[in-house]
């Protein structure tokens, strides 16, 4: 018999090379497409927080104009930061403005980038650190922003919780005195206004969001691989079991065809000693009788002659059947019955061994078959028994209908099968007996198979050897 290893313990190498690599491309496309989505989602971010930072800048723009610039000039004619009043004034309208949108720090500039103003009081009237932002935003008149952080963004996703101040916007806009609410080329830059506004919260947020797209990319990349994984699974145990089924196949092709042949041969010869034999067996027979009618001496010696003869003769006629099968005819027979007859005509060599038969028989035995070539299965089964047994012992023979048709049991208690042999001893010619020729169980099988009657070989629980005969439902 072909030795197979089990799928389970050993799938195919190129089903290992496969789900490895369709995991890691799965997982590679998982994290490119969710460090795309989690860029996109900070880019909106910053250009949402650069939007609003806008808008607060126009709007301190705004009031710094309409309730500081103006009522100042109107009141005292020129503006003069240096003024205790002025600056409490500038300071109220410029706090009232920012109240509320976590600004941390607000500073004007002149043309010169010195700090005009300022939360701190005391960098007032020194130039200030923003030397370059200014001179190009008074430059180029527009507004600009850009990102501070404290710790880069991979550590930023290992937090649960950002502290203030560790994501800030820092922006530049000019401060435009309003001539004019249609042409902004006419409204003359008064300063340069730098503001910082903690995001954290709104990173926070982000962050959490980008969380939740690689934690759910994840698992369905996880999800995907072991659907892929468990379709590639099911493909190599049905790519396994066609393979077992194809070799098996072609492993019982290959004994046909040698049996065949041997068959053939074994027919021939057979045939050619059946025809001689039996003249001896008929001649011998005569002999015999008038040796017994004369009380000749020689008596024994006939005996011999005429029982080795018809041993020699079944022999002959087991190869014959087991090289030309007698198709069976499909009739209504009634196993139990045929049960019954076999332990019938097997009493007398039980009672001669000391075998007893437990025979118990339930519900309808009915069912198609051969009535002869049937008994004479039953009959190798408890020839071959009551012959393992080889003295005293037990057979049991159960016979019932269950749901996969009707169901004979055969259990003794001899030796059983050997575990080594037990896939060889259905195959022709092969015998553990010192005499024999390894056909009675052959036979069996075939005579079972011509009826599309499984045959199952095993060890009883308890000891011996148990054959289940399974009729078709």
């Amino acid at each position: 018999m072909l030795n197979h290893t089990d799928d389970r313990t050993r799938p195919l190498q190129f089903v290992k090379v496969i789900s490895w690599t369709l995991l890691v491309l799965i997982l590679s496309f998982s994290l490119l497409l969710s460090l795309f989505i989690s860029k996109y989602a900070e880019q909106t971010l910053l250009e949402k927080q650069e939007q609003f930072a806008l808008l607060l800048a126009e709007n301190v723009s705004h009031q710094l104009f309409t309730r500081f610039v103006v009522p100042t000039l109107v009141k005292y004619r020129a503006i003069q930061l240096r003024s205790e009043e002025q600056a409490q004034v500038m300071d109220q309208v410029i706090r009232s403005t920012v109240h509320g949108f976590n600004v941390s720090s607000v500073r004007i500039y002149d043309e010169q980038g010195n700090v005009i103003y300022s939360f701190n009081k005391d960098e007032v009237g020194k130039p200030g650190n923003a030397e370059f932002m200014v001179r190009e935003t008074w430059e180029t008149e527009d507004f600009s922003a850009e990102i501070l952080a404290r710790m880069s963004k991979v550590a930023a996703l290992f937090r649960m919780e950002l502290e203030p101040g560790d994501m800030t916007l820092r922006a530049y806009s000019p401060l435009r005195a309003e001539r004019s609410l249609t042409d902004a080329a006419r409204n003359p830059i008064m300063g340069i206004l730098e503001f910082q506004q903690d995001i954290s919260e709104d990173y926070m947020s982000m962050l959490n969001f980008e969380r939740l797209i690689i934690a759910f990319s994840l698992i369905t990349s996880l999800i995907l691989f072991f659907l892929v994984v468990t379709v590639l699974r099911r493909a190599e145990r049905l790519s396994n079991k066609q393979l077992r089924e194809k070799e098996k196949l072609i492993f019982e092709l290959q004994q046909q065809e040698k049996l065949a042949g041997m068959g053939r041969m074994v027919a021939g010869v057979a045939h050619e000693i059946r025809n001689p034999l039996g003249i001896i067996c008929s001649s011998s027979e005569l002999v015999l009788k008038k040796a017994r009618k004369e009380g000749s001496s020689n008596t024994r010696i006939l005996e011999a002659l005429y029982e080795e003869a018809k041993r020699l003769s079944r022999t002959v006629t087991e190869f014959l059947d087991y090289a030309r099968p007698k198709k069976p005819t499909m009739l209504d027979v009634d196993v139990g019955a045929i049960l019954d007859q076999v332990a019938v005509f097997m009493e007398p060599e039980c009672e001669k061994l000391g075998v007893t038969i437990d025979k118990q028989v339930t519900g309808d035995m009915s069912a198609k078959g051969d009535k002869d070539l049937l008994y004479r299965a039953f009959y190798n089964l408890v020839a071959n028994a009551l012959q393992a047994m080889n003295g005293q012992g037990e057979l049991t023979i159960r016979a019932a209908r269950g749901e996969e048709g009707l169901h004979v049991t055969f259990v003794d208690s001899g030796p059983g099968f050997s575990p080594e042999h037990l896939d060889q001893v259905r195959d022709p010619f092969f015998t553990t007996k010192d005499s024999g020729t390894g056909l009675g169980l052959a036979l069996v099988n075939t005579i079972f198979e011509s009826h599309g009657i499984t045959m199952h070989l095993s060890n009883a629980e308890e000891g011996g050897a148990r054959v289940d005969v399974i009729f078709p439902a």
